[in-house]
Order: structure tokens, then C-alpha cells, then sequence
């Protein structure tokens, strides 16, 4: 299914705001030092379309995508290395989302938090349930399952609370792959438990929607002057000051070292006063955002290379949503006419199968595994005295399908009722492909 080895990652932003020190952390900083992992395809986009569902000022959505891939590119992105992109330059994606709407049910999308969050705050104030929501909204996580099934990734980092659209991203995959054949990889959520969530300005989670924030390149003089604003206690200096619920000291902390934030809570613990705290606390978040500085202004007055940057990403990207879009519309039946006339054989798309693979340990007794179109092991057995006797099982359940699975427990490691569900999917691809064969 993939033409590559490595783990494909794919992450985005929403291009609604300036960038400020909390997206940087918890966002931006790990995504750059993950895309240097040779392990990796990285794939990274601007999410100009959500952009829409949050945002009615056109200005507001140029300016902020900007912005947005200026600060990758000063953080460090290496756009040769990675697939940087618009999602906007990807018409393929807004074609699958219609795809996947067609095999969405509503009552999935009806479970959504945005969408639920919203009808809560409505039935709350007495106003009709769906006042104000629009078809954006509810839409919203199969454009997320386009983008990410569109590049068939792998891992796709999310805070908590995009786990949800990450399960649904997989239903939509599971429920295509079912009714067309086997085209989509299923995705899994990386939530990164180290990342830092920093707290802004008044101590709330830093967020724009509480104009709390510290934007990610604002000059020198801005950073220092906004900093000395954070809200602390009124303890005098030379009075002990707790770490714990400082707001100062939690974003120290997501840019220090293990010694440094160790001094600093020393520091705290011998009453230092906040004037001097804050100037540490600039100093500091200076050190590592002034390098950078210069080129994200660079960057930003010329907006013509970036245009070049993000192009140039797109067509890497098309290269490969291209032909997946054709390959998915044969699947669903947008065919060409003629393909079908004249007697003529339409001709199948090729679909990966599950494989057994029958092999010998060290021990001297024979094995096998089932494993899906991408390398999953979805089935492994016990050992047999003979390659016979592990042929003769493997046979059972091609023809048997999961009916086999029962009488045949005692030779296969134990599975859950999930991992059941996925073995009968794939047993049945094979039992189909077997079937034809014969035909």
C-alpha cells in the first residue's frame, strides 16, 4: 500500500492566528525534531480549508498562513526533506471528502465534540439546536479524514482532544475499504504525553480565544515587555515562592534544561523577586527564538518565496494524491464510458491482500503469521512438529474463514474480541481472492 519503509507522519495547522509560544512547543518544535528522524516521511500542511470553518476574514487567513509557514521554516523545517504543503494546492482532497461523506454515517458525525459542544451551547441558551452551526462544522472531521487518508499516513500526533476524529478518520477508511476493496492505511493517534501545554499570560491555557498569548516572533522588546505582564502572586522578594501553579515557571520549564529548571526552582525556593524571575524567563525563551528570528522576518517580507516553497511541496504532494484520486474513483465506478463498451473487460484495480508467512524457528518447529496489506501481523501461531501439519492449518482457514477459528484455538496464540473482528475482515479478502481464483 505505501511505496516507502518508513512511518509516514502527517500533522497540521489551522491558519486562523498568529503563531505564539504555545503552538511552537506543542506543536511546531516537536513536529521540526521529528521530521529529522531518517525513519520518517514527514508530511506537514497549512489547514487553510478548516481555516474556513472558524474564520469569515479573508485577510485574517492569508496573513496567518503566512505566518504559519514562515514559523516552520525558521524553526527549522527542512522543506527538501518533508512534504510541505498548502492543503488548498490538494484539489484531491475536497473530491475524497466527498467519497468518505458517502460512506460517513450521520450518526457518527452527530458524536463529534464541536459539533455536540455546539448543540449543548444552544439547547443551554434555549435557541434551536443547530442555530448558527453550519455544515462546515459537522463536516469538519471528514475533511480531517480526507487529509489524512489522502497521504495513507501511519501516525498522526493530536492533542487529546483530537483522538476522537483520529477513530473516526479509521471508520471512514474501514467502511470505504469494506464497500470498494483495500485502498486506505488505518491511521493511529501519536498523543505525546512530554509535550508541554503552557499557560499564557493570566495562567489559563495559552490561547488566542483568551488573548492570552506571547506570539512566537514578536521583537525583543514585545517578548520582554509581555512577559514582565504574567500574572504572579504578591509575595515581596525574599519571600519562598511555590512552583507549583506558576505559570512563569511552566513555561521556563518547557524551554530550560533539567539543571536549569532545577536552579530556577531553587531561585524560587530562596525568594527570588518576579522582576528578576521574569528577566530569566526572557532571557531564556530568547536565547533559542532570536537565531530564528531573522529569517522568519525574512520570510515574511517575501511572500513570493514562499508561494515557490508551498508549490513546490504541492506538486511532490499531487504526485502521489493524483493517482491515489484516480485509482478510488474506478473503485467507487467513475470510469470512463468506453472502458466498459464493446465487450471490452473492464480491468480490476489490483488490491493488496493479507498474506500467511510459514516459516522455521530456532527451536525446530514450524510457524506462521497472517499479516495484512501493510506488514500487520493480524494472526501468529504456536509451533508444529512439521511444515505438513502448519500448511494443513493455514489451509483450514483459508477455506473456513473465522469459522475455523474455534477449532483451531489450541494452535493459535489467544486474540481480542477487536483483534477477532479485523482477522475475520481479512480472512474474508482472502476467502474472496480464493474464490475468483478458482472461477
Amino acid at each position: 500500500m505505501t511505496t516507502s519503509n518508513r512511518t509516514r507522519v502527517l500533522t497540521g495547522i489551522t491558519t486562523t492566528g498568529t503563531p505564539h509560544l504555545g503552538n511552537y512547543v506543542g506543536a511546531i518544535r516537536p513536529t521540526v525534531q521529528a521530521s529529522r528522524n531518517a525513519n520518517t516521511d514527514g508530511f506537514y500542511f497549512l489547514a487553510d480549508y478548516h481555516a474556513l470553518i472558524k474564520c469569515d476574514d479573508p485577510a485574517r487567513i492569508q496573513r496567518s498562513t503566512l505566518e504559519i509557514a514562515a514559523s516552520w521554516i525558521a524553526s527549522g523545517l527542512d522543506t527538501d526533506k518533508v512534504t510541505f504543503y498548502r492543503q488548498s494546492d490538494i484539489p484531491e482532497i475536497p473530491e475524497l471528502t466527498w467519497f468518505l461523506t458517502c460512506v460517513t454515517g450521520k450518526g457518527v458525525l452527530n458524536r463529534a465534540h464541536a459539533y455536540k459542544a455546539a448543540v449543548d451551547k444552544n439547547n443551554a441558551a434555549g435557541h434551536d439546536t443547530d442555530a448558527d452551526v453550519t455544515a462546515g462544522l459537522f463536516m469538519y472531521p471528514v475533511l480531517m479524514g480526507a487529509d489524512i487518508l489522502m497521504f495513507k499516513a501511519h501516525k498522526v500526533p493530536v492533542g487529546r482532544d483530537q483522538i476522537q476524529h483520529i477513530e473516526m478518520a479509521r471508520d471512514m477508511a474501514s467502511s470505504f475499504n469494506h464497500l470498494y476493496g483495500e485502498h486506505f492505511v488505518l491511521p493511529e493517534a501519536v498523543v505525546e504525553e512530554s509535550v508541554a501545554l503552557l499557560p499564557g499570560l493570566d495562567g489559563r491555557k495559552m490561547s488566542k480565544s483568551y488573548d492570552n498569548t506571547i506570539p512566537l516572533f514578536a521583537p525583543a522588546a514585545q517578548m520582554r515587555k509581555q512577559i514582565a505582564s504574567i500574572v504572579t502572586d504578591s509575595k515581596a522578594p525574599g519571600q519562598a515562592k511555590s512552583t507549583e501553579g506558576s505559570a512563569l515557571f511552566q513555561i521556563y520549564q518547557a524551554f530550560a534544561s533539567a539543571e536549569e529548571t532545577a536552579a530556577l526552582a531553587q531561585a524560587f525556593a530562596d525568594g527570588i523577586a518576579w522582576g528578576d524571575a521574569k528577566q530569566v524567563l526572557f532571557e531564556r525563551i530568547d536565547r533559542e527564538i532570536a537565531p530564528m528570528r531573522d529569517q522568519y522576518q525574512e520570510l515574511i517580507h517575501n511572500p513570493a518565496k514562499l508561494d515557490q516553497i508551498l508549490l513546490a511541496g504541492a506538486d511532490k504532494a499531487r504526485q502521489m494524491a493524483t493517482p491515489f484520486i484516480q485509482e478510488l474513483r474506478h473503485a467507487v465506478g467513475l470510469r470512463a464510458l468506453a472502458s466498459g463498451s464493446r465487450g471490452a473487460a473492464v480491468k480490476e484495480v489490483k488490491v493488496a491482500l493479507p498474506s500467511f508467512k510459514q516459516y522455521r524457528e530456532k527451536d525446530g518447529l514450524f510457524y506462521f503469521k497472517l499479516v495484512d496489506a501493510q506488514g500487520q501481523v493480524l494472526l501468529q501461531s504456536h509451533g508444529f512438529a512439521s511444515p505438513k501439519d502448519a500448511g494443513q492449518t493455514i489451509g483450514r482457514l483459508q477455506s473456513e474463514g473465522i469459522d475455523g477459528l474455534p477449532a483451531l484455538s489450541a494452535w493459535l496464540e489467544p486474540l481480542s474480541p477487536q483483534a477477532q473482528s479485523l482477522l475475520a475482515e481479512n480472512l474474508a479478502l482472502l476467502q474472496t481472492a480464493n474464490e475468483k481464483t478458482k472461477k
